[in-house]
């Protein structure tokens, strides 16, 4: 189809753009290999299954603003179908062989999926040019004292317009291409329905005239391509490449709060944490060139939503604006997010558990305050407390050890010296062995378990906080200490199994202290409290009038750990009604307590976080909001004091053991 000079010319531009590209790749690599670690490419093996779902169907994309995914799902899959209609258009370009003509029922199939990937990719890429440009939603940027790379506020916008504007060239001039070549073999394509009723517009038009159009659509239409290609490395488009690394290499993790592990007796250690981007791993530095800018971490994070300073959409897009600006990766962290910003987070993990493209902004938060709590001391001053407590007396509360087991009298609850082989050892937790209120749900649950006759002990003074507190506050040298100690300690006792009371320490136990040694099942207390139901070794008092109760998801449970069933079976179980909040299970809204926040004042904003989720528990009806937490029963109930306590807040289990028969 093409003349020899054409392809030439053609050949000599992909070159010189092949080599513009490598050029921008070329920078990448060397800016993700100057991050920390190795890359594990066993992984792969593990997780191609998972791959091709999430890159195929784009699941990742569809749990959040399901309209705008469609219409990214409708550009997506036009674009994986192109892969062979674009190369088939080189191979007809230069040799004048259409290939899927000749490929039986396989071509045939093939024409007509790219004809509706034509029109799909077109009247997706228009759908969300108006959206960007004409309606220009708020949730497409960020508020002005976010801070924000200086050329990102326009950068951003022009990308977007450069990217759809090569989308809507390539994909245009392809069908209008492919129109005329079948205007020019004189019958409608029946596998090409599209193209073929446009074909029908050029009846009247000459051959010379529809072989210089298809000429000139060929152009326009690979010659997008070869022309974008140089661009493509600095585009946010870039997504395309970096998204199924990010979901194929990421390191493994038992969850998604899982920090990585440093040996505090490996005395050659200097750096604790991340002060400079070269500080961050190497997969850290990638997501900032995963990132696709579409503000959907923004969009769920409790600190944003309340007015806080803190985005990390802003966090990844100014890692990418200084690369992209030719910036090299010893810059200081502080110069892309402000100390208020890291010091807002809850690490809730909305931020990583919403993002489409596998992206751990709040990692990096909790490397960079590794950094300012060992290596500068800077902290609020608020945490001192929580410090020396841990410190001294093993929990933040600050209470004496000897009096770890207060909160029992009265009650029998068997130690561990008591009763040495126990079925169940019950983790009671901090806030259940010390906290006024908390205490209330460790009298409940032992309620419970006395009721089931479950052979259990306690750990009593020999139970130290886990120290999730001091590990998500950056104080990693306290966290060792205590998870050091704690394993020892559990080693010894060597359980069964653990059940909790406690999210955060779940996810410690489970997901953190295999690192140091120590491996055990642990269950939440909801989850135990089915398995007595189950089991029938407990039973309720349904009464006929419903207990209205809306669930609050802690983040350590639900989102963290995936534990959305059991709270909830446990409710039903004891007749209540649970009506959902708009945002629950693993898209629940954080009470503002996790990330070490339970011992600091919350940062200015609009509103305070737990405030702003009581009030979407207030406007279900519910008369009563469910926690599974510690922490989320302090901070819902000082919510419902301040909204004047028409609302009462209870653990799942004071909830079961009022009802036992």
């Amino acid at each position: 189809m093409l003349t020899l000079v054409e392809k030439i010319l053609f050949v000599l531009a992909v070159i010189a753009s092949l080599y513009a590209t490598w050029r921008g790749v070329e920078r990448i690599i060397k800016n993700i290999g100057s991050g920390q670690g190795k890359v594990n490419w066993a992984v792969i093996q593990k997780r191609i299954g998972a791959l091709i779902v999430k890159v195929g169907l784009f699941q990742p994309v569809f749990r959040f603003r399901l309209g705008p995914s469609i219409l990214h799902a409708l550009i997506g899959w036009g674009f994986l179908s192109f892969l062979l209609i674009n190369l088939a258009d080189l191979i007809y370009a230069y040799t004048d062989f259409k290939l899927l003509e000749h490929l039986g029922w396989f071509g045939n199939v093939y024409r007509l999926l790219a004809d509706i990937a034509n029109v799909a990719i077109i009247a997706g890429i228009l759908a969300m040019a108006v959206r960007r440009f004409v309606l220009r939603p708020a949730t497409l940027s960020t508020r002005e004292t976010t801070l924000l790379h200086p050329k990102a506020r326009f950068g951003i916008l022009r990308d977007s317009a450069i990217v759809a504007g090569f989308i809507f060239i390539h994909n245009a001039m392809r069908f209008l291409g492919e129109s005329f070549g079948v205007a020019l073999a004189g019958h409608a394509d029946p596998w090409q329905p599209a193209i073929s009723t446009v074909a029908g517009w050029w009846s009247g038009v000459s051959s010379g005239a529809l072989v210089a159009g298809e000429h000139i659509a060929f152009w326009l239409s690979i010659g997008a391509v070869v022309a974008f290609l140089p661009y493509f490395p600095y585009s946010k488009h870039i997504h395309l490449f970096f998204a199924p690394i990010n979901f194929a290499l990421k390191p493994e993790r038992k969850s998604i709060g899982e920090l990585s592990y440093i040996n505090l007796d490996d005395q050659s250690i200097e750096q604790f944490g991340a002060a400079k981007m070269k500080d961050l791993g190497w997969e850290q530095i990638m997501d900032s060139y995963a990132c696709i800018m579409c503000f959907r971490c923004q969009e769920v994070c409790p600190e944003y939503n309340t007015g806080k300073l803190l985005s990390p959409a802003a966090l990844e897009i100014n890692k990418r604006y200084h690369l992209n600006g030719g910036g090299a990766t010893d810059v200081e962290l502080k110069t892309l997010i402000s100390d208020e910003a890291v010091w807002a987070c809850t690490s809730c993990g909305a931020c990583v558990d919403i993002c489409p493209v596998g992206n751990e902004p709040m990692r990096d938060i909790l490397d960079i305050r590794r950094n300012l709590s060992m290596m500068e001391s800077e902290f609020p001053k608020q945490l001192e407390t929580a410090f020396k407590g841990m410190e001294r007396n093993s929990n933040p509360w600050n209470v004496s050890q000897a009096d770890r087991m207060k909160w029992a009298q009265g009650l029998t609850v068997p130690t561990i010296e008591q009763n040495p082989e126990p079925e169940i050892l019950w983790w009671v937790g901090c806030a259940p062995a010390t906290d006024a209120r908390a205490q209330k749900t460790a009298q409940a649950f032992a309620k419970i378990l006395n009721t089931a006759g479950v052979n259990y002990a306690v750990l009593g003074r020999n139970e130290s906080c886990t120290g999730d507190s001091a590990r998500r506050a950056g104080r990693e040298d306290i966290f060792f200490g205590l998870a050091t100690q704690n394993v020892e300690i559990l080693n010894d006792v060597a359980p069964k199994r653990i059940v909790t009371t406690c999210p955060h320490c779940l996810h410690t136990l489970k997901n953190e202290y295999p690192a140091f040694g120590g491996n055990y099942e642990v269950i939440h207390h909801t989850q135990f409290i089915n398995e007595l139901v189950g089991a029938g070794k407990i039973q309720m008092e349904v009464t006929k009038d419903d207990l209205k109760v809306t669930f609050h998801d802690p983040c350590y449970l639900g989102r963290h750990n995936k534990i959305v069933d059991a709270p909830r079976d446990a409710l039903k179980s004891a007749g209540a009604l649970t009506i959902e909040m708009p945002r629950h299970a693993e898209k629940s809204f954080c009470c503002g307590a996790g990330g070490a926040q339970m011992w600091k004042e919350e940062e200015a904003g609009t509103a305070r976080v737990n405030e702003a989720r009581f009030a979407e528990a207030k406007s279900t009806g519910a008369e009563t909001v469910a926690v599974g937490c510690p922490f989320c029963l302090t901070m819902m109930t000082d919510a419902s004091k301040a909204d004047g306590g028409g609302i009462q807040v209870r653990d799942v289990a004071e909830i079961v053991a009022e009802r036992l028969k």
